[in-house]
């Protein structure tokens, strides 16, 4: 349930109310005693009292501000959470019993159009009416200067580069088409939203969209992020100038490498959190890394649970503001209409400059598949031959033990009555099917082969009794056809599920024992959330030893990874994590003040989604600090979000993410949307994957979100399960265009922010789509590479910087 503490708009201080942002009395949920919260973040009432109590100089500009009626931003944020609460006290006696309460930020109930404040705004457009008949002409220019200033001023520096092509400009005032209040209004909040993400990802080294980064500072000083959290900035793109040569990136196994030794930190969970506590090593300037009998602190960033709770509330009351849905939604529609003007006028011209590029086309064009299961990467035929191939020439392999006893391939097939020549893709069963929509737990059960977990357990674990060889060998075959294609590539999420502290360990020696590493693949980490399955059976005591098994191993390889060489060895090759399960399951619990610490969550009831995100980031943050101090590649937190259940979701992962896959949700909450594209957030959508689950293929969002500018790939989720062909990811570039009629230009774009979105290293994207692939603009497009035309690339950058000139112009004080 949200939390009703907010600050204060006019005295800047923290109001105390009933169930105030404050911990329970209990000793272990104690903020004041918990030392994970005496970490970086402080909170940020004051600067917040600054921002929004200060006049506006865009109201100065126009000449007059719309009176009486001046708003309290944080005051009415502060009514929404409590007519929000009140909803959800009376849904949760109403529900309770039937076990249907989740939380009372789920999907809108009312339509976009019915706004709260409707008669206010009625007033206000009257009296702006007024105003604006009293402007002359000289007026309306000096609004049209403030507000195309900064837009001028971002263009100026790449004009040498901007094509020729027929732009779409707007006279007459500022560009929202709203009231002069409301935009304030809107503005300073979606600015707070943004340097709220902005200084999480900061804080965890995640990447965050340079021009939105650059526009937050001509706000306000105390939206500099560089400034303030310098030391928690995560590595340039140009940090590396080495560019990299026309050869392949890997001339030998990263496996192959020197293992560094201790470096002498201690580490323990606090709270749910690991933090380094001391430190052994002679700091005397050594390069070694000697260990010393002296332990000294140490503090390593952290964030704080006290101020997350405030960022969250504020994000959670934003996305369901009337007002801000509304002007959101306006936005919206504006950027949908913009686009397809752009279309109309200067298609021809995209397609005229993508001929005129030689050799590239879209087949040669390096795209990522950024979201793929490992578990599930080959289609339904090939496995169907990998299983009869093995059963024809490796039928008396010792595969698993039965009763005591090890027992061959062929001699299970005889136990399930089966024979090779009996197999087929219909008796196989591993397709999705009509009966999977909506039925998650169907879905899951076509990962076992004939409807058996033991054929599941031999042909795709990584931890069985031969030790992972045939999932290894099917892997390789998959991606032998990635390397052939060339120019696809794929990042593999691979299980670990914090049943037991040897997971790590036992992935880890699959991966270098069957030297798994292709230039052509990374591999991120996927974390199931099913803490009550695992409770249930005693594998876990509580949520905290879970965050234990799947932290401590990381920590010790970070530390000493003399102590888990294979697992250091693997870590290379891993970029980040994800977090997945079924999000339509309800939650009966929100993740607030009164939310135990992991060490006391347990019971048998799940943590709910925020719970889960939270401390996996918080864990990551000191994990990546630890390992960039060592020289070792930082990870990045993608968790699968907004595929169904509730909207918060969003709002987690907003905070929290650096991308996501999935986002179908988006489309019903315009406020979150605005703030996605705003903040230029990767989101990997698998069109045919919720045609078979949640969304039919029609009503994807995918071409909307594309034409409005927010940062789409394409991606296939599990080509077991829906497609048919070894090239899964054409198979779905190729629906997809057939479907939405894309252009040639769309396909092309797709493709680009597959790359910038992955996680390849970043000496491969410059060998990919250019060597300035950073930068903003056309001076970060190679059209020689992407086939992306500078006209679309133009036309994006031109489109986000006006919107965000309009906010911040707006918002600045």
């Amino acid at each position: 349930m949200a939390d009703k503490s907010i600050v204060d708009g006019v005295s800047g201080q923290v109001e105390k109310r009933p169930n105030s942002l404050e911990f329970p009395e209990k000793s272990s949920q104690t903020a004041e005693n918990s030392r994970s919260n005496e970490r970086v973040f402080s909170p940020d009432s004051a600067r917040r009292h600054r921002f929004f109590a200060g006049p506006s100089k865009f109201a100065a500009v126009v000449g007059q501000v719309i009176g009486p009626k001046n708003h309290n931003v944080f005051q009415t944020l502060q009514e929404t959470l409590e007519v929000l609460k009140d909803e959800a006290e009376v849904s949760r006696d109403s529900h309770k019993k039937e076990g249907l309460w989740c939380h009372p930020f789920e999907i809108p109930r009312h339509p976009i159009e019915q706004i709260q404040m409707k008669n206010e705004e009625i007033d206000l457009e009257r009296q702006q009416s007024k105003m604006i008949e009293g402007l002359t002409p000289d007026d309306f220019s000096e609004i049209e200067q403030v507000l195309k200033k900064d837009k001028d001023d971002d263009l100026d520096h790449c004009a040498e580069r901007l094509p020729f092509y027929q732009r779409l400009s707007i006279s007459g005032g500022d560009i929202s088409g709203v009231s002069i209040d409301e935009l304030q209004q809107a503005a300073k909040l979606l600015v707070e939203a943004l340097f709220i993400r902005s200084k999480y990802m900061a804080m965890s080294m995640q990447s965050f969209c340079s021009t939105t980064a650059r526009k937050l500072k001509t706000v306000h000083e105390d939206f500099d992020t560089e400034a303030h959290y310098f030391h928690l900035k995560r590595p340039s793109i140009d940090d590396d100038l080495d560019t990299c040569p026309l050869q392949p990136f890997s001339i030998q196994s990263p496996y192959d490498i020197e293992i560094p030794g201790d470096c002498g930190y201690i580490f323990e969970m606090i709270d749910g959190v690991y933090h380094i506590t001391a430190c052994k090593r002679d700091v005397s300037g050594d390069s070694d890394f000697s260990v010393s009998d002296s332990a000294q602190p140490v503090m390593h960033p952290a964030p704080n649970l006290h101020e997350f709770f405030e960022d969250q509330n504020i994000l959670l009351a934003l996305s369901t503001h009337g007002p801000i849905k509304s002007f959101a939604h306006r936005r919206l529609k504006y950027l949908d209409s913009r686009h397809s003007l752009h279309s109309l006028l200067n298609e021809n011209r995209e397609l005229a400059a993508m001929k005129d590029v030689p050799h590239r086309d879209f087949y040669n064009v390096r795209k990522v598949d950024t979201h793929v299961h490992g578990a599930s990467c080959m289609n339904h035929k090939h496995l169907l031959r990998f299983i009869k191939r093995k059963m024809k020439y490796n039928a008396e392999d010792l595969v698993t033990v039965h009763e005591g006893r090890e027992i061959t391939l062929r001699e299970v097939f005889a136990m399930l009555k089966l024979t090779p020549y009996d197999l087929s893709v219909d008796r196989l069963d591993v397709h999705a099917d009509r009966n999977t929509f909506h039925r998650f737990d169907k879905f899951n059960t076509k990962y076992n082969p004939v409807g058996e977990s033991r054929l599941r357990e031999i042909f795709l674990k990584t931890d069985n009794h031969i030790n992972g060889r045939y999932f290894a060998e099917m892997l390789k075959e998959v991606i032998a056809d990635l390397e052939e294609s060339k120019y696809q590539n794929a990042e593999y999420r691979i299980s670990i599920y914090g049943r037991a502290k040897n997971e790590w360990d036992i992935l880890a020696s699959w991966a270098v024992q069957h030297n798994m590493y292709s230039d052509n693949v990374r591999w991120l980490i996927q974390i199931p959330r099913l803490y009550d399955i695992y409770h249930s059976k005693n594998l876990v005591n509580n949520f905290q030893d879970m965050l234990e098994n799947i932290f401590h191993p990381l920590f010790e390889a970070t530390v000493n990874p003399q102590a888990h060489p294979d697992l250091h060895k693997f870590l290379t090759q891993v970029i980040g994590f994800d977090s997945v399960d079924d999000e339509s399951k309800a939650e009966s619990h929100l993740f607030s003040t009164k939310s135990p610490l992991p060490v006391d969550w347990n019971n048998t009831e799940n943590p709910p989604y925020a719970y889960y995100l939270y401390y996996l980031y918080s864990n990551m943050v000191v994990l990546n600090h630890l390992r960039k101090e060592r020289g070792f590649n930082t990870f990045v937190l993608r968790p699968h979000c907004g595929e169904a259940g509730p909207a918060h979701h969003l709002v987690s992962a907003f905070m929290l993410a650096e991308n996501i896959s999935h986002g179908l949700l988006l489309r019903k909450v315009p406020a979150l949307q605005y703030l996605y594209y705003l903040a230029q957030i990767g989101i990997a959508m698998s069109p045919l994957s919720n045609n078979s689950l949640f969304l039919n293929y029609q009503r994807n969002p995918l071409p909307d979100f594309l034409g409005r500018g927010l940062m789409i790939s394409l991606s296939t989720d599990d080509p077991l399960m829906f497609h048919f062909t070894k090239e899964p990811l054409m198979e779905e570039y190729s629906i997809a265009a057939q479907v939405w009629k894309l252009s040639p230009c769309d396909m092309s774009e797709l493709a680009r922010n597959s790359v910038v979105m992955s996680g390849f290293e970043n000496k491969v994207k410059r060998h990919w789509i250019g060597d300035n692939y950073g930068k903003e603009g056309t001076a970060g497009n190679d059209v020689t590479k992407t086939n992306v035309p500078d006209i679309r690339v133009a036309f994006r950058h031109e489109t986000l910087v006006e919107e965000l000139s309009t906010l911040c112009t707006a918002a600045r004080v």
